[in-house]
């Protein structure tokens, strides 16, 4: 590991919740994609998989940023473990449901359940906040997060299907309540690293109401609902790309090679130290992703489409990354977390709208026409972007930003 990196476990507690929340964090790239493999396998009809997982997604997005705004006030010990275990309570009633085939309702409701799951990413990252605050290594530290996000992408729908398929079909969302029970349980018994709660910051000020009340915020999460519906189209029209060229299971690859290119370029970014306007790099970074989708368009073969998705996956580390740093600056310290769960929580609800949509324009015209959805969202993300840029130069005065971030922007205001 390079030494910036070896350097941020210097601090005493840090590999034990970074690793705590890697285990935590595996069920995001799993349950969906799990609960899609067993429904299949159990049923045959995937319809009713995919309308499961939209609905695991849906709720994680609901429930997400509540959860996210009670950790802010109460800790997260205190909060994470009753809500994993609801979570936890709700996947049980999942597969004992889908393995005695009882009423569908009673599947859609436990989904509703399992979208309780708190965003261990977002938790993990506050502690990170809590430690390196106003220092570079903060940089490294999102930047490390990064490129876990990618590496349980790369891994976890490989390992939840490769369960499902060959041993049984509850294998895979079996294993994942299984990492979110220990993630969890093991990150919230490390007291010691864990952000001190703003439990007066509810009764109003400057930290009272959400956390989208800040224009930023709310620039940077509509942002992301189009970048994710980049993301949810692409999952699927890849799909239907590899069925229609013969090799459907060369999918898994290509996606895998897609999230390659994002954890490379999100371990060589934490290894620069960046200077300049955040804002400045993340509309660059939105840009990137954006003109990166039109190469999609052109595609003939699975190499090539492997390839562009590899150029295409750069982009988007070091955009979350820099995201990171414009969501301290732009929300109150005491609603950090619940930012950040925001930003998962428009990630998520592009990924199902990008994944409906670009089915229904598989079926109406072919998987090629397919990749004509994420190059439409690209294009809708750097509009949003540039709308949005100026609200990002003026984070209101008290946020969770570093006094150094503040004090370069007014001087640069002032000249």
């Amino acid at each position: 590991m390079p030494s910036p990196y070896r350097a941020l476990f210097a601090a005493p507690g840090a590999k034990a919740f970074a690793t705590a929340g890697f285990l935590g964090r595996m069920p995001l790239s799993m349950m969906g994609i799990g609960v899609v493999t067993m429904v299949s396998q159990l049923t045959g009809e995937y319809g009713l998989a995919g309308a499961l997982s939209a609905t695991i997604a849906l709720s994680a997005a609901v429930a997400g940023p509540q959860v996210s705004r009670l950790v802010d006030q109460y800790g997260q010990r205190r909060v994470l473990r009753p809500a994993t275990l609801f979570s936890l309570a709700a996947a049980a009633v999942l597969l004992f449901a889908a393995h005695y085939a009882w009423p569908e309702w009673v599947l859609f409701a436990a989904c509703v359940g399992i979208g309780c799951v708190p965003s261990v990413g977002a938790m993990v990252r506050a502690r990170w906040a809590a430690l390196y605050r106003g220092t570079p290594q903060l940089h490294t530290a999102y930047s490390l997060e990064s490129v876990i996000d990618e590496v349980c992408f790369i891994f976890g729908p490989i390992i939840s299907i490769g369960l499902s398929t060959a041993w049984f079909p509850e294998a895979g969302p079996l294993l994942a309540a299984c990492f979110l029970a220990v993630g969890v349980f093991w990150l919230t018994a490390q007291r010691a690293t864990e952000p001190e709660p703003h439990p007066r910051e509810r009764h109003g000020g400057a930290g009272g109401g959400s956390a989208l009340r800040s224009r930023g915020l709310r620039v940077l999460v509509t942002t992301f609902v189009a970048t994710g519906a980049i993301f949810g189209a692409v999952d699927v029209v890849t799909v239907a790309f590899a069925e229609e060229q013969g090799h459907k299971g060369a999918a898994s690859v290509v996606l895998a090679v897609y999230a390659a290119g994002s954890c490379v370029a999100g371990a060589v970014f934490g290894l620069l130290h960046v200077k300049g306007a955040p804002e400045r790099r993340w509309l660059l970074g939105v840009c990137a992703m954006g003109v990166s989708m039109i190469p999609l368009l052109l595609v003939g073969n699975l190499p090539f489409l492997a390839v562009a998705l590899f150029v295409a996956g750069l982009a988007i580390a070091p955009t979350m990354i820099t995201t990171m740093s414009l969501i301290e600056e732009h929300v109150p310290r005491a609603q950090l977390t619940e930012g950040m769960t925001w930003v998962s929580t428009g990630l998520a609800v592009g990924v199902a709208v990008g994944s409906s949509v670009a089915g229904w324009v598989i079926d109406a015209a072919g998987a090629r026409a397919g990749y004509g959805v994420p190059a439409v969202s690209g294009a809708v993300a750097v509009a949003v972007g540039f709308l949005g840029y100026r609200r990002l130069r003026r984070p209101a005065p008290g946020r969770g930003g570093t006094v150094e971030h503040h004090t370069e922007r007014e001087e640069r205001h002032l000249a």
